[in-house]
């Protein structure tokens, strides 16, 4: 038994089958013209997406001139380079629309050549991923700010042990590499223990918030770091300090904290908070050890405690 099927009236091999195909995807195709860097064809797609009719897609200065004046040359000097290298290639850019806003476009282009291997067009799509690069720009900003949340004391908002510990490496090997000298002041809240038992932990994470804000305020310049080690004990990096300059920070730090006023009714040494110092300053040489620094700085903190707190203990090394 023989089924005969009706004549279809479009195959495949009709130059309109594919027209349609073309023309119903979201994907905007295109083609250029190598020799005469003109479009011979542009999807009307294009129209509704960006604006811009599709007869007014003319040449690839069009092209050039509708994309955003920051990613423009990059991008022309890129499309070029590949093509003229014979590359497929692909680029993402802030297309202008007609009204003068902007939407990110992919062209995903395909470079054709004669027999001769000379370029003879290029053919492409557009692709609108504005909302791919929406969720990317989202994805990066909660990165970041992951990033910098990893980086600091939870509590108090000053930087944690793990970014001292990074940037301490830095300024070391920086300090060592230019012989300016490098400061650290090492600071421990005075009878912390007896203030957390006498108002709480509550107050006791206020008064941490408080005075590492006050460190923070004393260090001043950008390049300082304020950094909580751990419980109620803190650190100052201070880059291309020298002594004297440590040492008033310090006393800034001691100033700012009596001017703060936070009520210390368990102290031994005051009516309000007050702190412990120790001071360091060292230019460093390649036989210096960082480690040995900063237990040489610890024990003068060590000493400020033994000595009575509130007070600072200094020294050049």
């Amino acid at each position: 038994m023989t089924i005969e099927l009706p004549a279809r009236e479009t195959t495949y091999e009709d130059p309109s089958f594919y027209r349609t195909l073309l023309e119903s995807t979201k994907a905007i195709p295109w083609r250029i013209d190598w020799s005469t860097m003109q479009f011979s064809y542009i999807g009307p797609q294009i129209e509704k997406l960006l604006g811009w009719t599709q007869a007014s897609w003319v040449s690839v200065n069009d092209w050039a001139d509708r994309i955003h004046p920051e990613d423009r040359q990059k991008t022309v000097d890129f499309c070029v380079s590949q093509s003229q290298q014979g590359v497929d290639h692909e680029a993402d850019y802030r297309a202008i629309t007609a009204d003068g806003e902007y939407i990110w476009i992919r062209d995903v282009v395909h470079v054709l050549r004669k027999p001769d291997g000379t370029v003879d067009s290029l053919v492409g799509f557009m692709f609108d991923i504005s909302e791919r690069k929406k969720a990317e720009d989202k994805i990066l900003k909660l990165q970041e700010e992951l990033e910098t949340l990893s980086y600091k004391d939870s509590l108090t908002g000053v930087a944690n042990r793990r970014m001292l510990d990074a940037l301490l490496d830095v300024e070391w090997a920086k300090s060592r590499a230019s012989r300016l000298p490098i400061s650290l002041i090492l600071v421990d809240i005075d009878f912390f223990k007896q203030y957390n038992d006498h108002y709480g932990h509550r107050a006791g994470d206020e008064c941490l918030k408080r005075v590492a804000h006050v460190l923070d305020t004393a260090a001043g310049r950008s390049r300082d770091l304020c950094a909580r080690l751990g419980g109620e004990e803190f650190v100052l990096v201070l880059p291309e300090t020298d002594a004297a300059v440590a040492l008033q920070v310090a006393e800034r730090c001691r100033k700012l904290l009596t001017r703060e006023g936070i009520p210390h009714a368990q102290s031994h040494v005051a009516s309000s908070v007050t702190v412990s110092m120790g001071i360091g300053t060292v230019v460093p040489d390649s036989q210096d050890e960082l480690s040995e620094f900063v237990e040489l700085v610890d024990r003068r903190l060590y000493q400020a405690k033994a000595n009575g707190r509130n007070r600072i203990e200094a020294g050049v090394d």
